[in-house]
């Protein structure tokens, strides 16, 4: 006989993502695994005097969330940094910016911050001058949301020895003013200039930071991430492990481009709350920051295509790069957002899977955001797995016309086109590009309204998806993106025990709603982590 399971959670609308039993009132655990789902009169009859019963009252109940896309660390020490992401004005960032320093002793490095030019009148970068004023004791390197340009102040480029002799490095740009004196902007492959001397955080520092990221996370439902900057801080994340203390479940994504890495094991390795096995690289930078590689130039800037991303140089390195971590069974993954970087990057894929030979490998194409009609297919018929993350189709719509045309834009962020391929769509967020909270993904997804309210109808509506799909990309799909359908992303007996209950069902409700729906409850390996009181 089997046991009494140790918690209940009955009079509920679940939606399991499972297509053999699609929808439940009640749902048991024992310990970290689901034992069984279906109506409450019959979970409930498997309950004990010892069971914990949880009356959902009809809510809605879905798998836990898992964002196939993050930097968690970064994210967790961006909660407590200086938050520009709102920023209306010039002005404001500046004001923000020096409020931020004066917490600060003197001589502490201000970043973080997740400014966004278009959001201001004219959508001019910032510059130096903008913040030197506000911060005379402050060295400053505050990103833009994209991750992919900062604005350092007089006194970071001091520091850095960024002068106006300083040539532009492979793959980078340094902003320079109309008398070639560097504005403060730094873009791509140039932004490790001055972030080589941004001092390290502690490991007590990072600690603190994750197990922040952790709160959070439950706080949204999400109870798993795809960690895509891991490399230092699984160290972190098995410390905590080991205390006891790491309630997200983490897939840890390290570059691609270390040797030592693809030598160093054979295969991926952890268990299922921490298992590292991806490796990613890069092959252009953003459409925010002009660096995203098109065939064809800006429509705002005619001189420009965007920046090959050095990772790519010399030519056929990181062909060599994915085919050497193919043949170790290690997962790979490549940032790609112009449509000659996915089309590059696809190029990769198939060759590396033509000479390494058949295999379960699950390529992987981060962002995918801009592609021409004749890549899209390729998506589904070669298996390449579109990681995306339609919180930036709301954002960047705001403007990408602006940037490359209407014609281009058709197929932006085509989730419709590509699930429409065969592909398995993966969602997550970018964080802390983007808000970490699924919700307003959802939304984008569904929705297409543009954040700035000029598509009511939806940015290139046919590119809209359900939200049954929606939650799929964001629970089943993002497991099958990390060869974990087998233990999670559905609501099914004998998979992981992490649910959410939100306060509203999504799946009713108008989906001008969505993005204001909230988290109740969630459980992460058949314990509750958060309860909105």
């Amino acid at each position: 006989m089997n046991p009494a399971p140790d918690l209940v959670l009955f009079n509920a609308d679940i939606r399991t993502m499972d297509d053999e039993v699609p929808r439940a009132e009640a749902v048991a655990i024992c310990g970290n695994k689901i034992t069984a789902v279906g109506s409450s009169i019959e979970i409930r009859a498997l309950a004990s005097r010892q069971t914990r019963q949880i009356d959902a009252e009809r809510r809605l109940v879905l798998p836990g969330f898992n964002d196939a896309h993050v930097h968690f660390v970064a994210g967790g020490f961006q909660l407590s940094n200086v938050d520009l992401r709102d920023a209306k004005s010039p002005a404001e960032l500046a004001r923000r910016i020096g409020a931020h320093a004066k917490k600060l002793p003197a001589g502490c490095w201000i970043t973080g911050g997740e400014w966004d030019h278009e959001n201001w009148p004219g959508a001019l970068l910032p510059e130096k001058n903008l913040i030197d004023a506000v911060t005379p004791a402050h060295p400053v390197f505050v990103q833009r949301t994209d991750g992919h340009m900062a604005l350092a102040n007089s006194l970071a480029l001091k520091i850095s020895g960024i002068v106006r002799e300083t040539k532009d490095v492979p793959g980078g740009l340094i902003v320079r003013d109309e008398r070639g004196e560097p504005t403060g902007v730094l873009k791509d492959a140039a932004m490790p200039l001055v972030e080589k001397l941004i001092p390290t955080p502690t490991f007590g520092e990072q600690i603190s930071a994750a197990r922040a990221a952790g709160e959070y996370a439950a706080s949204l439902g999400v109870t798993s991430v795809q960690d895509m900057s891991a490399d230092r801080d699984v160290a972190v994340y098995q410390t905590l492990l080991e205390r006891g203390e790491l309630e997200t479940r983490i897939y840890a994504v390290r570059s691609i481009v270390s040797r030592e890495t693809l030598l160093s094991r054979h295969g991926e390795f952890g268990d299922d709350v921490l298992r590292v096995g991806g490796l990613k690289g890069f092959s252009d930078g953003s459409l925010g920051s002009s660096t995203a590689l098109f065939f064809e130039s800006y429509s705002d800037a005619p001189e420009n295509h965007g920046l090959l991303f050095d990772q790519m140089l010399p030519e056929g390195i990181m062909l060599g790069r994915v085919r050497a971590a193919d043949r170790a069974h290690l997962q790979v993954m490549i940032h790609a957002i112009g449509d000659e970087a996915n089309f590059r990057v696809l190029e990769i894929f198939k060759q590396a899977a033509e000479q390494n030979g058949p295999r379960d490998r699950r390529f992987r194409i981060e962002h995918a955001q801009h592609l021409r009609p004749q890549e899209v297919p390729r998506f589904g018929a070669e298996g390449v797995i579109p990681s995306m993350q339609p919180y930036h189709a709301i954002d960047d719509g705001r403007w990408c016309e602006k940037r490359i045309g209407r014609d281009r834009c058709k197929t932006a962020y085509a989730i419709r086109s590509l699930l429409d391929s065969g592909a398995r769509v993966a969602f997550g967020t970018d964080w802390p590009v983007a808000p970490l909270n699924p919700m307003p993904s959802i939304y984008a997804a569904v929705t297409r309204r543009t954040l700035d309210g000029k598509n009511p109808g939806g940015w290139f509506p046919e590119q809209r998806i359900s939200v049954a799909e929606a939650v799929r990309c964001y629970t089943a799909n993002s497991a099958y993106a990390e060869f974990a359908e087998n233990v999670k992303g559905t609501l099914t007996p004998g998979k992981l025990a992490d649910l959410v209950m939100l306060d509203r069902n999504i799946f009713t409700i108008d989906p001008l709603e969505i993005a204001t729906a909230k988290v109740l409850l969630t459980l992460a390996d058949g314990s509750i982590v958060f309860e909105r009181r």
